[in-house]
């Protein structure tokens, strides 16, 4: 650390003026704040004027990578080794404010359909009414199942869901101020680590955000953290709203990592001839909404936007995957997943699973 006093002023609130200021931290640094803020030694006072002037500096896809490395390396490891490199994480930042339903939940039972193995992270909703955990507890899925279980899990049905809650002791102390920054309307860089910090691993990942200016952020952060193959995506709903989410009903602005660098640019439905649909079809609800939604999808009766979007996400995690040379050559197979009844039979299987 540069110009450290002789009193030892704490690391946070020495770094604060250095970050505003706009010096981008080193790798080395990141760790050590990381201990400082998941740590009892500095004050929450301090812990949110750093956050603060981190995130209105801007966090460089270098700082976001160094953040996830030091995050992912205080959480517990799930075991999941005999999967991670084949498997993906279909997920979002959150924080969209859309309202969107669900759409990544049902996108993992569709490719754990289609023997892909998913290891998924996620949480309870916090800015939306339903998150992925309670939609997957709803649908039968033990949330907080150890590791033992977990294993077995992708073993029988192809996937695994890590409450993240469960994962991340790291985050404790960190917690209060992210809520105090919250109520104020600041985000920090722990809004967008999420997708970045599954302790299973998973090779690839198809990201969503609810910024447009993170996208590039993100897609350079996952690139650094080594991934294998990777889409992060952005939908834009209407001018300064958007959906963490790739969708048929928005422009898509997307950035592909590791195998599909080369994916940039803005996709929308009618490129994978996809009927472009009204926002409101991707709107979701409380859960026993969105159960029934699920049920509308598998009986083939959901709106034509929430079904070509889950189908659209579905393509493009087989296409990640290399279960598929092109998006649009994986719609056909996951619809007929979707409505031909395998993820249907991949419910029942989910129920007896977590019944046993």
């Amino acid at each position: 650390m540069r110009g450290r006093s002789l009193a030892r002023m704490p690391l946070l609130a020495e770094l604060t003026p250095e970050v505003a200021a706009g010096r981008e931290l080193t790798a080395a640094e990141v760790q050590g704040i990381a201990d400082a803020l998941a740590g009892p030694e500095e004050t929450e006072a301090d812990k949110g004027a750093f956050l603060t002037a981190l995130a209105r500096r801007g966090e460089t896809p270098a700082e976001v990578a160094a953040f996830a490395v030091a995050f992912r390396d205080r959480a517990r490891d799930p075991g999941l080794g005999e999967w991670s490199g084949r498997a993906i994480d279909i997920v979002g930042t959150g924080g969209d404010h859309s309202g969107g339903f669900n759409v990544s939940s049902v996108v993992v039972l569709v490719l754990a359909s289609a023997g892909v193995p998913v290891i998924k992270h996620g949480n309870r909703g916090i800015t939306s009414r339903c998150g992925s955990a309670d939609l997957l507890a709803g649908l039968g899925v033990d949330i907080e199942a150890g590791e033992e279980r977990l294993r077995g899990a992708l073993r029988e049905l192809g996937f695994a869901f890590l409450f993240a809650p469960a994962y991340h002791p790291a985050f404790r102390l960190i917690a209060p101020v992210r809520r105090a920054l919250a109520q104020r309307g600041q985000r920090t860089v722990f809004n967008i680590l999420g997708p970045l910090i599954n302790p299973g691993r998973p090779a690839h990942a198809l990201v969503g955000t609810f910024s447009p200016e993170l996208v590039a952020v993100l897609a350079g952060a996952l690139d650094a953290l080594g991934t294998r193959a990777g889409l992060v995506v952005h939908g834009t709903i209407s001018p300064g709203r958007g959906i963490d989410e790739l969708t048929s009903a928005t422009g898509n602005l997307v950035r592909g990592v590791g195998a599909r660098r080369e994916v940039a640019g803005t996709w929308h439905a009618a490129d994978f001839g996809l009927a472009p649909a009204p926002f409101a079809d991707l709107v979701g609800g409380e859960l026993a909404e969105n159960l029934a939604r699920v049920e509308s999808l598998l009986a083939g009766t959901a709106p034509r936007g929430l079904e070509d979007t889950v189908v659209l996400n579905a393509a493009t995690g087989l296409w990640l995957t290399g279960r598929v040379a092109t998006v649009r050559a994986g719609l056909e197979p996951a619809r007929d997943l979707l409505r031909g009844g395998a993820v249907q039979r991949k419910l029942a299987a989910v129920r007896e699973f977590f019944r046993a």
